[in-house]
């Protein structure tokens, strides 16, 4: 949600403002460019030569600034105010939120706040008392009036000793907070994600094991773009190499058909999508060795067992969700994806052939043919799977808004 964002962050002289630093380079880290703007007490919280290196940017906190060999400098917060795509002011006194109510201009911090045409978030930093002051209230009251968005201030141990609400939420939850409100808009904004990604490793004993060649790229693709387009996302995510940070995905790490099979069905019953991309195995040993097995015999039989098919399951459990299910498949390929998506009860799916060429298991291209329940069929060119990716979720956008 901040990837590429213009973030405008003002700092005013509370005791939390030095958790500003961590704010910054979460901001910094969820790729917002961000600017600082300092009111001259909040410097005596939090040096601006931190600020500047977290944030890569200057730091700003007067209309004026000396340089070297006598140069003056003006900070124009008409500039500064048009260049956000969103202001934060965090942490938030009383005295700054009273003057932002109230129109009071007496620093580079409030007159780019009555510049600015963006968003403004503000998020609460004060004392018990002063929290639930009529005064306090009153600001809190006209600011929201005035379109901008309060951070609810978190209840915890407050610097005065006292324990109770006002004091600042953490930086991790701002970010959230913020993540979650630009979400909003978004195709899939308040929607809820499941997607299963990945191949399962079926043990036959405490060295080896029955797996396949999926790298798990095109449910980790799946998942960034679903978290673009504004969901909360749940992977569940076979054994891999990738790893995926984003606050908008949680990853479940699992290994076995049996382990995606229980993480899918713990979370299915609240999500609004699920789309099944994993190469799940449909047999698995029907013992397991607790020792290596040793060489011995020129010839060596595993008895293998029918896993749960996870997506059938699902299928069947289905009531408010949108349920999409791959097919890999070599022959009659679009019969047999056909004949899944009815058995399986799906509401699309997403058909892989190898035998075109740019598809297929370990590969950062694919090439896919998307047919929904009504049988239409629509069939892509090769592209990177990220934009396969998004291919699809318009395909399930298009699907859910008809």
């Amino acid at each position: 949600m901040l990837s590429g964002k213009h973030i405008l962050l003002g700092i005013t002289g509370g005791i939390a403002a030095y958790k500003t630093t961590f704010l910054v380079r979460l901001l910094i880290k969820a790729g917002a460019d961000v600017k600082v703007v300092l009111t001259e007490s909040a410097a005596t919280f939090v040096s601006p030569l931190t600020l500047a290196t977290l944030s890569k940017n200057p730091v700003h906190t007067s209309f004026v600034e000396e340089g070297e060999e006598g140069s003056v400098a003006w900070n124009n917060h008409v500039e500064l105010g048009l260049w956000a795509d969103l202001m934060l002011v965090a942490p938030a006194t009383a005295n700054t939120l009273s003057k932002m109510a109230n129109g009071t201009c007496d620093n580079l911090l409030l007159a780019t706040y009555l510049s600015a045409k963006c968003p403004v978030f503000f998020a609460p930093a004060m004392d018990l008392d002063m929290y639930k002051h009529p005064s306090s209230k009153a600001s809190f009251k006209k600011l929201q009036s005035f379109g901008n968005i309060m951070i609810p201030a978190a209840s915890g141990e407050l610097a005065s000793g006292l324990h109770g609400e006002g004091r600042m939420a953490e930086p991790e939850d701002i970010v959230n907070f913020l993540n979650h409100h630009l979400s909003k808009d978004l195709p899939l904004g308040q929607k809820k994600v499941l997607i299963t990604a990945g191949p399962t490793y079926e043990a036959i004993d405490p060295v080896r094991f029955i797996g396949n060649h999926s790298s798990g790229l095109m449910g980790c693709e799946l998942a960034k773009r679903a978290a673009q387009l504004g969901a909360e996302v749940i992977l569940v995510l076979g054994p891999t190499h990738l790893s995926l940070t984003d606050s908008q995905v949680q990853v479940l790490r699992v290994t076995s058909a049996e382990e995606m099979y229980q993480a899918a069905h713990e979370h299915y019953a609240d999500m609004d999508i699920a789309i099944c991309a994993a190469a799940v195995a449909d047999y698995r040993p029907k013992t397991i060795a607790d020792q290596k097995i040793k060489k011995q015999e020129d010839e060596f039989t595993i008895e293998l067992v029918k896993n749960k098919d996870i997506l059938y399951s699902l299928g069947r459990q289905k009531k408010k969700q949108f349920l999409v299910g791959f097919a890999l498949e070599t022959e009659n390929e679009v019969e047999n994806a056909k004949g899944k998506l009815k058995k399986k009860n799906l509401d699309a799916i997403v058909l892989n052939s190898l035998n075109d060429s740019g598809a297929g298991f370990g590969k950062p291209t694919n090439k896919i043919t998307y047919i929904d329940k009504n049988l239409r069929i629509k069939t892509f060119d090769v592209k990177t799977k990220a934009a396969v990716a998004l291919d699809i979720f318009n395909e399930i956008i298009a699907s859910i808004h008809a």
